[in-house]
């Protein structure tokens, strides 16, 4: 397994097991090397698409479906709960997890509260619409703003 793909496995682990994205010092000590060399797996993974770094080039911000801050769109799954970065990933995050879950959210529309309830098979029936103000085709030029 090459450099890159450990840093990226051990920064889902850190989503998997804690709900949350783990710093570069953190990813270094687990695989016991230099932090530089981590933070460099960072941003050749940002610029693969891999994941969306904060405006300080080290603080994961998305490594799809989940978000490394705290958003509307929350999961929970077998007790712990994750934090997703729009509704699509919030369904799957149960789905990578293989495992069922629970999304909570609001309507942006009229403010209301959401819960919807994902099986192995897919979530519940709803319904709901899903809208995106983007064209996927565009996603990646603000996948932030998306």
């Amino acid at each position: 397994m090459d450099f890159e793909t450990s840093v990226n496995r051990a920064i889902y682990q850190s989503f998997v097991h804690r709900g949350a994205a783990p710093t570069v010092d953190e990813v270094a000590a687990r695989l016991e090397v230099d932090r530089g060399a981590v933070a460099e797996a960072y941003r050749s993974l940002a610029s693969q698409r891999v994941l969306v770094l904060q405006d300080d080039g080290e603080s994961i911000r998305m490594a799809l479906p989940f978000s490394g801050i705290p958003t509307q769109h929350q999961v929970e799954v077998e007790g712990r709960h994750y934090f997703a970065n729009c509704a699509w990933d919030a369904l799957g995050i149960p789905a990578a997890l293989h495992q069922t879950g629970v999304v909570t959210s609001r309507c942006e529309q009229s403010r209301e509260p959401l819960r919807l309830e994902v099986g192995l098979d897919g979530p519940e029936p709803s319904p709901w619409l899903f809208h995106c103000l983007v064209p996927a085709a565009k996603w990646w030029d603000d996948v932030v703003f998306t």
